[in-house]
């Protein structure tokens, strides 16, 4: 089922008694005074290999970035539901502190093509969930290394499953640029869609639920040739790294739900930069993604 959140903005206002309050004043705590400082070390390389990539390394490849100055990542929004997603590249985590600094909602990798599983996986995913932060997994695709039945599979049976004990969110299928090689991964616009649909076919018929997508504009409307055959099954979540007030939305999308909105954000429990997210509604529309409400 595709939840639509309400579209919202809450500016800088006085928070909720949800502790959005207490949120703002950690994050921005941590931020005082830091606009001119250096930016926090990156511990995510530039190029990697086959088994370590993570949300965003494609598009740092192919286009270039992050180009954005240092200030969108150090000072970070505090509006809005906040979320951050991580691999192993992260290391340890402190999801205790990642909570009380108010962050809400965290995605991880769990798998990448058929052979790969993160290995820090099977640490964040229970010590988020213990420490209240609503946790879900990704899957980094490659749809040039097998099908997307085969990479679906694998990923539902580690670590991408859902159960709806209000902490869980879908699985997200992280399709973008290709860091190993041809933007496109060699697949035509056709064989792109189907292998697309194929994994979001696999994925519900193990879990139930759709899965989130997790692209950026360029990506999307050059490699399915702006399709729109997902935008009424898929949320979607959209990289789109910028200081606007809003990001790009694929073709055939009608709005984002999550935004990952900086590749080189600070939280506190969390060592270097960070990817930080914003999802597009309220705590209790988050709750509904969660639960398939």
């Amino acid at each position: 089922m595709q939840v639509l959140p309400r579209v919202f903005r809450l500016g800088r206002r006085t928070a909720t008694a949800l502790g959005v309050l207490g949120a703002a004043l950690a994050l921005t705590a941590t931020t005082v005074g830091v606009a001119n400082a250096a930016p926090r070390p990156d511990p995510k390389p530039l190029h990697v290999q086959p088994g370590q990539a993570y949300m965003g390394v494609g598009a740092r490849i192919h286009e270039g970035v992050p180009a954005e100055k240092p200030a969108r990542g150090l000072l970070a929004p505090t509006d809005g539901v906040q979320g951050i997603d991580v691999s192993h590249w992260q290391g340890g985590i402190d999801w205790t502190s990642v909570r009380d600094a108010g962050i809400q909602f965290a995605w991880m990798k769990a798998t990448e093509g058929t052979t790969y599983k993160d290995d820090r996986f099977d640490t964040n995913y229970p010590a988020a969930h213990a420490a209240g932060v609503i946790r879900g997994a990704y899957h980094f695709a490659l749809p040039d290394a097998s099908s997307g039945t085969a990479q679906a599979t694998y990923f539902a049976a580690n670590g991408g499953g859902w159960s709806r004990d209000h902490l869980t969110l879908p699985g997200v299928l992280d399709i973008e640029h290709n860091p190993y090689g041809a933007m496109c991964y060699g697949l035509s616009t056709t064989q792109m869609r189907t292998w697309i649909n194929d994994f979001h076919t696999t994925y519900k018929a193990r879990t139930t639920r759709d899965v989130v997508i997790y692209t950026t504009a360029s990506w999307w409307n050059t490699c399915t040739g702006n399709w729109t055959g997902m935008s009424a099954k898929s949320p979607l979540w959209v990289a789109h790294w910028t200081s606007a007030s809003s990001p790009a939305v694929p073709s055939g999308f009608p709005t984002w739900t999550v935004w990952q909105y900086t590749s080189t954000g600070s939280v506190p429990g969390v060592s270097g930069n960070v990817d930080r997210d914003q999802f597009n509604g309220s705590r209790d529309r988050l709750l509904a993604l969660a639960d398939d409400t």
